[in-house]
């Protein structure tokens, strides 16, 4: 047997590089299945761990700086959970009852401002041409008269004694039912009825026990948080000093390699969780005050909805952008409210992109807005729900660090 030509080799080793090309990508779309639907199993667990490694990043700082002053770390993290419920405390006291009176008032507005954007849209419509499209305007067809349809009669033609045809209108009739008793149309009627309504009060039966467990487990998670968190805090130099000791690898090169990359990741995802939160609480900060510089309605609410949203880059501020917008619109019924909208929303992002950003994050994070964006979409596609598009981020950033370490890398280096 000859060997493979030039040409046949090399359509071959094709061959076999698109077949595990394809096989590769069937085994990570394999993955990402997988991971979709352990995250949506184990979501209950998930998310107060997340939670809480979220916090323990952004109290690290001050209870490392209490520890330096030489304070004992569990009393300094005592110091700080009291002084963080404190502060909530107050900033709850003077902000959530103004929170709830706004949420309130926008609720029972909504239908108003509905219809008012209604109104205005169809005033804007009527100054407009009207333009008919010939094939989407009504048509009379055959046989009817003006868009009724013909009214079609039961015709008989016979033939008479004498021969002519005799032409007759005929009308169908039928018996009437036999009249039952009061008793015997209650035990019918509920005997129709039983069948569909079993169905139906089991499901409502279950869809309440199903929310009672739902909102058990969540109560249960937001109870275990600050317990997470503490344990996070109060272990820091034991989970930092020894978390290598349980990687599966054998001491070699390749588990310094490994090490190198964890941490590599872990330091980009410390930073960019502290940097984001502190621009998205600047952010919410800085539309808050412009909203009440022009007068704007709910204020507070749409700051909030900005400092929440703006975890993610651009989201809060498209959301904030367009519902600032739409109520301005609607509350002054004027053009010049809408234009200082934007004017606020054009000064919060300058001083986002040349002020805070710089000063806050820098350079730290190496992930780009743009691919948080696509990172969160495609995670929240992929891996299903809120937990999925926030775990994107930290898996968008081991991705980057793979890469600029085994593929981007400098050649000459």
């Amino acid at each position: 047997m000859s060997a493979p030509s030039r040409n046949q080799s090399r359509i071959l080793w094709a061959a076999l590089t698109v077949l595990a090309i394809t096989i590769g990508l069937a085994c990570l779309l394999g993955m990402v299945w997988g991971l979709g639907r352990v995250l949506d199993v184990l979501s209950p667990v998930i998310w107060p761990l997340a939670v809480a490694g979220a916090l323990a990043y952004l109290l690290d700082p001050v209870v490392d700086l209490l520890v330096k002053r030489k304070m004992k770390r569990q009393w300094a993290i005592v110091c700080v959970f009291a002084t963080a419920v404190l502060v909530m405390g107050g900033i709850g006291a003077l902000v959530v009852p103004q929170l709830v009176s706004e949420t309130r008032q926008l609720a029972g507005k909504i239908p108003d401002y509905a219809q008012q954007l209604q109104k205005r849209a169809e005033k804007w419509l009527q100054t407009k041409p009207n333009w008919k499209i010939p094939f989407l305007s009504p048509q009379s067809t055959p046989g009817t008269t003006n868009g009724t349809a013909p009214t079609l009669t039961n015709i008989v033609t016979t033939t008479g004694a004498d021969g002519t045809n005799v032409t007759t209108n005929t009308v169908s009739t039928t018996a009437a039912p036999a009249a039952s008793t009061p008793e015997q149309q209650t035990v019918q009627s509920i005997a129709a009825w039983l069948p569909k309504a079993l169905p139906i009060i089991g499901n409502w039966l279950l869809n309440q026990v199903t929310r009672v467990a739902a909102w058990f487990g969540l109560l249960a998670g937001i109870a275990l948080v600050p317990v997470y968190c503490f344990y996070f805090l109060l272990e820091k130099k034991a989970i930092q000093g020894h978390w290598s000791n349980y990687l599966p690898v054998k001491e070699s090169s390749a588990k310094d390699e490994v090490v190198f990359i964890i941490t590599e990741i872990n330091d980009r995802l410390i930073a960019f969780f502290r940097g984001q939160v502190l621009v998205a609480a600047c952010d919410g900060l800085l539309y808050t005050i412009g909203f009440f510089a022009i007068g704007l309605n709910y204020a507070l609410l749409l700051g909030l909805i900005a400092t929440v949203l703006t975890i993610v880059p651009f989201l809060g501020a498209i959301v904030t952008f367009v519902i600032a917008f739409i109520l301005a619109i609607v509350q002054f019924q004027d053009w010049l409210h809408p234009l200082l909208v934007v004017g606020v929303f054009v000064v919060v992002q300058t001083l986002e992109g040349l002020v805070i950003v710089p000063k806050i994050i820098g350079e730290r994070v190496g992930l780009h807005p743009l691919t948080i964006i696509v990172s969160v979409m495609v995670g929240t596609t992929l891996l299903g729900g809120l937990l999925g598009g926030l775990l994107a981020i930290p898996l968008t950033a081991t991705l980057r660090v793979l890469m600029f370490r085994y593929v981007w890398k400098n050649r000459s280096s």
